[in-house]
């Protein structure tokens, strides 16, 4: 597995690099001093793994997560033990604080093996790429400036794409997060998710009325009165999937 080490201190890179060149199942392939510097490699080597520090000058590990669009496996590695929750609830794979033990860092990457074996593939180039679809089961994190929200699916009725972001319908609340409707699309499962036009998916559970509209498309209305349009292409592909 490739991996990169992100942190600001050179000593805690040099341990961790030393320990992670002990396993025969991981190759790293390069370190970073803050979320600027993490954020161009990450890009540039698309890693399985990132080992990532919290606490860090002007932006925390937290803050590189939300400025990803792709976020690799995370193990988060750091001298604080009050941010475990917070971590788990951005799927951090695990969370290793420091100093670090040998021994846990082995389980660590046990288990990030056994995740890869059960949920992903690699592609062309032989990388990895997570499969696992999001589920109305599932739990997400969501941070919108200094608000932070733990959500799962099935509370979320609708997602709107606006320029660069989404904005995320539940309860009361529409924050909004960095990333594209077409991603979030890919990771949604269709059976409880459906991609309604170019700006919008629907929760499928929050249905709760259908009407015909302009030019063969359809207009739905979700529990709480969000009215969507359902584009003319889609309208014949919803119709299938919400008939007996």
């Amino acid at each position: 597995m490739r991996a990169i080490v992100i942190d600001d201190e050179r000593l805690a890179r040099k341990e961790l690099i030393n320990l992670l060149n002990q396993l025969e199942t991981v190759e790293v392939v390069g370190e970073a001093v803050n979320v600027d510097d993490a954020k161009e490699k990450i890009e540039q080597l698309q890693p399985d793994v990132i080992f990532l520090d919290i606490q860090m000058p002007e932006k925390t590990g937290f803050d590189l997560l939300e400025e990803l669009d792709h976020v690799p496996h995370v193990i988060f590695t750091t001298a604080y033990d009050e941010y475990a929750l917070k971590a788990f609830q951005v799927n951090a794979l695990d969370y290793l604080l420091k100093p670090i033990e040998p021994k846990r860092l082995e389980d660590a990457i046990n288990k990030l093996l056994g995740k890869i074996e059960g949920g992903s593939k690699r592609d062309e180039e032989g990388a990895y790429v997570n499969q696992k679809k999001l589920t109305l089961e599932d739990q997400v994190f969501v941070k919108d400036g200094d608000r932070c929200w733990f959500v799962r699916l099935s509370n979320v009725r609708l997602f709107e794409s606006d320029g660069n972001y989404i904005k995320v319908y539940f309860d009361n609340f529409k924050p909004m997060i960095h990333k594209s409707l077409n991603a979030l699309d890919e990771r949604l499962d269709e059976k409880s998710f459906f991609r309604a036009s170019r700006k919008h998916i629907i929760n499928l559970g929050w249905v709760e009325a259908i009407e015909p509209w302009f030019n063969g498309g359809l207009v739905v209305t979700l529990k709480g009165g969000d009215r969507i349009e359902v584009s003319r292409r889609q309208a014949a592909r919803f119709k299938e999937m919400m008939s007996l």
